[in-house]
């Protein structure tokens, strides 16, 4: 497939879907949250997919919303900033609720749109350079795509506000003792790093790991015991699929399992 703002290929089961807009800052424009909503929808209906890996191009991983885009747009900015959170909170919806787990590689800064990406995917790995700001209050705006839902729920509801108050900036070691990735590695292993973890990724179980991001995403709204019914629901289910038979079979047969990823 190919997109005007951003890259998107699948090789071995990985679907890879890289900004693109490098002398822009891979800034987020109305374009860019058309062409994300329509990646992440191809990843989600391609049952080939096992793994998404969201990256970028250049120095900076995702600059925000594109101010500029904003200014040209006068009068019309609210319509505009409007129609970019349609398709923007689209494609989160699809990456947040995809079977397959999501990555995003975070190079340079993630400011704004892109930090909130990144609170919205599955795990997150960031060169040790990476920064993050939310930088929305700063330009008088409020925060979008998805970041009042998922960040509160990564570090506290007191850092969330601390972030999109002060628009404090965040280096890769502040960010994983705060939660919000899971591993920083040196520059130049950035994308040797990412590649690895999401072919481990593939070869796992895909149906359970679509199901165990549903109930996770769901402990939020339940109470205990209607959680625990959901997890009992959950497990017979994937008791009946294929993934545990290959992995019950694998584990009595000292084995690793191969999971088809049905």
């Amino acid at each position: 497939m190919e997109f005007e703002t951003l890259t998107y290929d699948v090789r071995e089961a990985v679907a890879r879907i890289t900004l693109n807009r490098e002398k822009a800052a891979n800034a987020l424009n109305l374009q860019m949250a058309k062409d994300l909503m329509e990646a992440a929808m191809a990843a989600d209906d391609d049952a080939s997919v096992r793994a998404v890996v969201i990256g970028a191009k250049g120095k900076m991983f995702c600059a925000g919303g594109d101010l500029g885009s904003f200014r040209e747009s006068g009068d019309e900015m609210p319509a505009l900033v409007k129609k970019m959170t349609v398709y923007l909170h689209a494609a989160i919806s699809h990456l947040a609720r995809m079977r397959a787990p999501v990555i995003a590689s975070i190079n340079g800064t993630a400011a704004g749109a892109g930090f909130s990406l990144a609170c919205a995917t599955d795990f997150v790995i960031c060169a040790e350079s990476a920064k993050f700001t939310m930088a929305y209050t700063q330009v008088g705006l409020t925060p979008d795509g998805s970041s009042t839902y998922f960040m509160p729920r990564l570090i506290g509801t007191r850092r969330a506000l601390e972030l999109m108050l002060t628009n404090r900036r965040l280096n890769a070691a502040e960010a994983l003792e705060w939660g919000l990735v899971n591993q920083v590695v040196p520059d130049d292993e950035l994308e040797k790093t990412t590649d690895e973890f999401a072919a481990r990724l593939v070869k796992g179980a895909t149906s359970a790991f679509g199901m165990a991001k549903k109930l996770v995403a769901s402990s939020f709204d339940n109470s205990l015991e209607a959680q625990m019914e959901w997890e009992s629901r959950s497990i017979a289910d994937s008791a009946r699929g294929t993934e545990a038979q290959e992995g019950i079979s694998a584990f009595f047969e000292k084995r690793k399992p191969e999971f088809s990823g049905s």
